[in-house]
């Protein structure tokens, strides 16, 4: 049986040696995507703290993405193929955009009864409450969401709600879009989201 993915990240952790864990965490700081992990999470932190930085802050489905990723990047090849056959290679394919709870794993918001993705579920809210929009429009732009037409058009209607309804119209039909949406509302407007999760 599979181990759960923070237990594998973490063995996975322990194995390296000090200079390939002192790498994983320089390259875990240099992410430029979004959610950004901060200097004073993982500056001085174990191996363990440290999973518990990753789990946190990119889930624990975000997590194995990244570690797999970062200890590829730092040449630590052999360790990233343990470590997703230690998970049972989930991070081997996209995530999957069915209701199983596998999904919602893999999406952080698509746990809603009866699988309702998390941005479908609190549509009306979020097109009510985001007003954070900027930053959130620059990311989707960085993760080929939408593009810069869309972008420049979004951009220039006059208010939040208009531009969380324009979203809606269109960019945001896809699972995956979905999925990359919800984790930038949850590195820009946190404590929103934590709200609307509470209720579901």
């Amino acid at each position: 049986m599979a181990q759960t993915i923070k237990s594998a990240v973490a063995e996975a952790l322990e194995d390296l040696k000090k200079e390939d864990f002192e790498k994983f965490c320089h390259q875990l700081l240099d992410r430029r995507q979004q959610p950004r992990v901060k200097r004073n999470k993982v500056e001085d932190k174990s191996r363990l703290q440290v999973t518990d930085v990753l789990v946190s802050t990119f889930t624990e489905e975000g997590a194995l993405t990244v570690a797999l990723e970062i200890l590829k990047q730092i040449g630590c090849s052999d360790e990233a193929k343990e470590l997703e056959e230690a998970t049972g290679g989930k991070s081997s394919k996209p995530a999957p955009t069915d209701t199983s709870s596998e999904s919602a794993g893999a999406a952080g918001g698509s746990n809603a009864a009866g699988g309702k993705h998390f941005v479908d579920k609190h549509k009306l809210q979020l097109i009510k409450r985001v007003s954070n929009i900027a930053p959130i429009l620059d990311e989707l732009q960085d993760n080929e969401v939408i593009d810069q037409g869309q972008y420049d058009r979004i951009r220039a209607l006059p208010t939040a709600q208009d531009k969380m309804r324009e979203l809606y119209s269109g960019p945001l039909g896809a699972e995956k879009c979905k999925d990359i949406f919800y984790k930038i509302l949850l590195a820009n407007e946190k404590f929103l989201v934590n709200e609307l999760r509470e209720q579901d």
